[in-house]
């Protein structure tokens, strides 16, 4: 189960409207291995794409640093969906690298009729994709 705060929630889902046409993407690092997502990273979608994201070499590559400095770890990887449902396309699972993330997927698209986003978190380990429930809290 992801449990998220209702602020990164709701700052997810701002950064999938204000990118909408394109994917927007980003990440949420936490304290290295407490699971729990604390720090909101947007980053721009190197492919500027309404299907496709990609995270920049170099700008992975600060990400990546920072977060060894800084004692953290991915716990959550998002990106959103213009205009299909929130689920991971077999590009996801194949970009899918971090066994210990929460893999969240944010559609803009109107595909279920609830509403204008669905909000979504798999685990994808080895190909597998696995949805898991996803709890918001005011705070931890």
């Amino acid at each position: 189960m992801l449990t998220i705060t209702q602020d990164l929630y709701d700052r997810i889902v701002a950064h999938a409207r204000e990118d909408h046409p394109d994917e927007a993407c980003g990440v949420v690092a936490g304290p290295e291995g407490t699971g729990r997502p604390e720090r909101f990273i947007p980053m721009l979608n190197a492919a500027r794409s309404p299907t496709f994201y990609e995270f920049g070499s170099q700008d992975l590559l600060k990400l990546y640093r920072e977060m060894d400095d800084r004692d953290e770890e991915p716990v959550v990887i998002y990106h959103s969906h213009t205009a299909t449902e929130a689920y991971p396309s077999r590009t996801d699972i194949g970009y899918a690298n971090e066994p210990g993330a929460h893999y969240v997927l944010v559609s803009t698209a109107d595909a279920d009729g609830l509403g204008d986003f669905q909000f979504r978190s798999f685990r994808i380990l080895d190909g597998e994709v696995t949805e898991e429930e996803v709890k918001v809290v005011e705070a931890y």
